[in-house]
């Protein structure tokens, strides 16, 4: 699949649930309304569209939510769709909060999941509650270490937050260094009405590159032609032989390499995560539609990818760029 821009269409990031069992401060409002049942697609119908992305040349799926993991039965579809790894497929993967990933470390290995993104804000245990709203440290950590005995390859994710976490960077290197874990920091995305007061949006942004600046006091950074098939951008640390990431969609944009769509737990396709255009696939599933009109509705989609999002953060105003919430879109 290739969008009018040229680019090739080979990452489908799937939302299975836009439930979360924590309430993380960037991501959602704390008085959450999740949708109800009936509007989410079955594990089936998430697995036939995954088919249908990979019958076009999709290599690599993500599994996102909410919290993935907090799906009923959803390792059935971890299962089904690791049995297209090798004929068509070539990664699978999950980003998770790490609750309930001691739980299922094992049983993502076994269906042929090998690397795991967790979100890790914070090493201080009562910051990472405040940042999450109801989040245990310990629980998250204790995922992180049987994800690795499981024999998968973590990376850990933490959004760049003034004033919460900024003082933290060089000890998460060190400490993601001694572990075996890679680490990706990621701007402030403006996304949906946190409920957090006028001007939050803006009070939580924080440009990576100062980030990066302060970084290099401490370490020895070296620019990695590393790719994973997201947005990161990766360095060598060289004190730890781990790799250190950004995602920077505010001050570099990653949108001339786009090669990612994401469905949402509704059956919605965006073509960018920072944009409202989107492709309604439910309706088509439930319509009886036939492989080749799944196929050719999601061909219509890819067409319609716009060059770039319109994500801003500007002091004069707390909109945000697109009203939904990361959450249902799919972290």
């Amino acid at each position: 699949m290739i969008d009018p821009f040229g680019r090739a269409i080979t990452y489908l990031r799937i939302s299975v649930t836009d439930r979360c069992d924590l309430r993380c401060v960037y991501c959602m409002a704390e008085d959450m309304t999740f949708l109800p049942k009936r509007e989410l697609l079955t594990l089936e119908e998430l697995d036939r569209v995954a088919g249908a992305f990979v019958r076009l040349g999709t290599r690599k799926l993500r599994i996102t939510g909410g919290e993935p993991l907090v799906r009923r039965d959803v390792m059935t579809l971890f299962r089904s769709l690791g049995a297209r790894l090798g004929h068509g497929l070539d990664e699978l993967t999950l980003t998770t909060n790490g609750t309930l990933l001691a739980r299922y470390a094992e049983e993502l290995a076994a269906a042929g999941v090998r690397r795991v993104n967790v979100s890790i804000d914070t090493l201080d245990p009562e910051r990472f509650a405040r940042i999450t709203r109801r989040g245990d440290l310990a629980v998250v950590l204790d995922g992180a270490f049987a994800a690795r005995a499981a024999g998968l390859a973590v990376k850990v994710n933490a959004v760049a937050m003034p004033g919460v976490n900024e003082d933290e960077f060089d000890r998460m290197v060190e400490w993601c260094g001694e572990q075996g874990f890679d680490l990706t920091l990621i701007e402030t995305m403006p996304m949906g009405d946190l409920g957090l007061g006028d001007g939050a949006r803006v009070d939580q942004y924080l440009p990576l590159s100062v980030v990066r600046a302060r970084l290099r006091r401490r370490w020895t950074l070296t620019e990695s032609a590393h790719r994973t098939g997201g947005p990161a951008r990766y360095f060598e640390v060289a004190e730890t032989g781990r790799r250190l990431g950004f995602i920077t969609p505010m001050t570099h944009n990653f949108c001339e390499s786009c090669n990612r769509v994401r469905l949402t737990c509704t059956g919605t396709l965006y073509m960018c995560l920072g944009q409202d255009d989107a492709a309604d696939l439910r309706s088509v599933l439930r319509s009886g539609a036939d492989d080749a009109a799944l196929d050719d509705a999601i061909r219509a989609a890819i067409a319609r990818k716009p060059k770039g999002h319109d994500f801003v953060i500007d002091r004069r105003t707390d909109k945000p760029a697109v009203a939904r919430h990361m959450s249902v879109t799919g972290g």
